[in-house]
């Protein structure tokens, strides 16, 4: 890795690539980095960059919490590798190449909170079943001009939803993103002005897991770097205002065993205990996905944002939407989104946590109630009841409660990671707790 670390930056070097940020994502979503200079991508690459391990306690207004017994003190170093297959120049930052990293013990050994590698694990086991997922993203994010407090008070694009002229504003953003994306290596299918205010959504392609969550993290940086390069800032925070539709970011997955996708033709079809795994586990799923609680505030009835425990064939509203396989294009189309997801989940924890209970769901031969058309925030307690729907969790409380219930969720993250998981949860909601909804959507306004 060394020897393909030193010619890579050669490379770079001789293109006019000055330095190497090295990204991961944090237990709140965040991403986080560090650069090195092009000539010290191969000493990264051999024996890392050090940080604090304090990065695994770090809340989402980066307060550290010590309650973690695992971290509780001040000591401590980890050492940050690059994966240089991965390894990527920047379009919009032209002086700069980016790199995904493992987080490793400072003598090289496993660490147990890198989520990378918590989901690396959960792929392989997969795999040892004869399983492999495919995932991507849809990405949500609000629009304004650089300096903006806020998108709803200077909105980057007048609307209306879906409107090919509400983008016109935004049509040298538009061409960096379409341009910077195909140089970034990230494979766009579409993106269109979505129904929140300023609001833009994009999907990237289908890929292997740890891919997609790669795939993630770089699509932030290049969106963020494009928007900067045409006088705007973008706000891909859960909520951008109590009275508006918020931002998620859709999980697609498909399951495949012996290169057949097997969600193509359900409820019939033996992917649907995949779907009834998701189904069993999604209160607990939605604490990993959907954890921050600004997220809580975005999973409402009527939203399109998924409120109650169901599943539906393309109904907007349940969490868990099937989207069916045609004639016209073909079984690899059929996935499940997951709608409860947004950008304060870390990408490999929420791949991960997705694929170890679907896999679950198969293993023991769930079977799926029927698909619900409606939407049940119409239906009265009774009837919800009678469906067996209940309300996915509301408030971090509600979230901790249902992670801490599930074992396959649970052992997912395993203990040392799960105990930082909490503590992370715990300090941002008591941050919460002295503060208004309002107050709480403007501090995670830009931090993600």
């Amino acid at each position: 890795m060394t020897k393909a670390a030193s010619a890579a930056a050669k490379d770079l070097a001789v293109a006019g690539v000055s330095g190497v940020e090295l990204a991961w994502a944090d237990n709140n979503g965040i991403p986080r980095a560090r650069i090195v200079p092009i000539k010290g991508l191969a000493t990264a690459a051999s024996q890392g960059v050090g940080v604090t391990s304090l990065f695994a306690v770090f809340d989402s207004h980066d307060q550290i919490t010590y309650r973690h017994a695992g971290l509780s003190t001040p000591s401590g170093d980890v050492r940050l590798v690059p994966v240089i297959e991965r390894l990527r120049r920047l379009a919009g930052q032209r002086a700069l190449a980016w790199a995904p990293v493992r987080q490793v013990a400072a003598d090289g050994s496993p660490w147990p909170y890198c989520q990378r590698s918590v989901l690396e694990r959960q792929v392989a086991e997969a795999a040892q079943q004869g399983y492999e997922l495919r995932a991507g993203y849809e990405l949500e994010f609000a629009v304004a001009p650089a300096g903006s407090p806020d998108v709803v008070s200077a909105p980057g694009h007048p609307g209306p939803a879906y409107s090919p002229h509400a983008l016109i504003e935004l049509d040298g953003f538009v061409a960096a993103l379409l341009h910077d994306f195909e140089a970034n290596g990230l494979a766009l299918n579409q993106l269109h002005a979505e129904y929140g205010p300023a609001q833009v959504e994009l999907s990237l392609r289908a890929t292997d897991p740890v891919s997609a969550a790669d795939d993630q993290l770089l699509a932030r940086q290049t969106i963020h770097a494009a928007a900067h390069a045409h006088g705007l800032r973008v706000s891909f925070a859960p909520v951008v205002s109590a009275e508006a539709v918020g931002n998620g970011w859709h999980l697609h997955t498909s399951l495949w065993h012996k290169g057949r996708n097997v969600l193509a033709g359900l409820p019939e079809s033996s992917g649907a205990g995949y779907v009834a795994g998701l189904l069993r586990d999604l209160p607990a799923l939605t604490a990993i996905t959907a954890p921050s609680v600004p997220s809580t505030m975005r999973l409402r009835p009527g939203y399109f944002a998924s409120a109650y425990t169901f599943w539906g064939v393309e109904n907007r509203e349940a969490p868990l939407r099937y989207v069916p396989d045609s004639e016209l294009l073909g079984p690899e189309h059929a996935n499940v989104e997951l709608k409860p997801s947004d950008a304060s989940a870390n990408p490999y924890l929420a791949l991960a946590a997705v694929l170890a209970s679907g896999v679950a769901g198969m293993a023991d031969g769930l079977t799926l109630p029927d698909p619900i058309a409606e939407d049940p925030g119409t239906w009265t307690e009774e009837r919800r009841a009678e469906a067996g729907v209940r309300r996915l969790p509301a408030t971090p409380a509600e979230q901790d409660a249902a992670l801490v219930a599930s074992p396959r969720i649970s052992a997912v993250l395993g203990e040392e990671l799960l105990g930082a998981f909490r503590a992370a949860r715990e300090s941002d909601a008591e941050w919460a707790a002295e503060r208004s909804a309002g107050e709480v959507i403007a501090a995670h306004l830009w931090r993600y």
